[in-house]
């Protein structure tokens, strides 16, 4: 499923987010010390192998909304755009913060002239964040960015369950 608007296409897979080859970059939805933890930051740093949580280190700690990247390591790709997502119900205001992942991760994507990027459902794991709020969170700030981006190209969702894909490829759907 691809759609395209104002050059940049965004579509949604389902898969694993350390496995996706092709792209220059993978969003890991990071823990404030970057470090390896559960869901996403678990798979990505496994991955990656010890090389990324040294590089990590002298990045930490980051606040919710806030994005930093690193280099890829092991994984398949040349970076990982780190973002602390939201625990939902306890940073607030979740959205905006939300919201700042995404943006943040762009500008990074841009400055380090990332063509395609593959993004996690930040803060839909463990922090919490219901998924189909947090898409609609998440689309806004794209309508947002994509008018602002020269050098990416692609944007791709990955999700592991049949049921967020199918969510996930409706809202997109809608999107456009």
């Amino acid at each position: 499923m691809k759609k395209t608007l104002s050059g940049i296409t965004v579509d949604c897979v389902k898969g694993n987010i350390a496995a996706q080859k092709g792209y220059d970059a993978v969003v890991n939805a990071a823990n404030a010390w970057l470090r390896p933890g559960g869901g996403v930051a678990g798979c990505i740093h496994m991955a990656a192998g010890p090389g990324l949580v040294e590089e990590c280190r002298p990045l930490a700690p980051i606040k919710p909304g806030q994005a930093v990247i690193t280099g890829a390591h092991n994984l398949p790709n040349r970076y990982v755009i780190h973002c602390l997502g939201p625990v939902y119900g306890r940073d607030e205001p979740a959205d905006r913060l939300l919201a700042e992942c995404y943006r943040n991760a762009l500008r990074l994507a841009e400055q380090y002239q990332v063509a395609s990027v593959a993004c996690p459902v930040i803060s839909t794991g463990a922090f919490g964040y219901p998924f189909r709020e947090a898409v609609q969170v998440i689309l806004s700030a794209l309508k947002e960015m994509i008018p602002q981006l020269n050098t990416v190209k692609r944007i791709t969702f990955v999700v592991r369950s049949d049921e967020k894909y199918k969510i996930l490829k409706q809202a997109l759907d809608n999107f456009y």
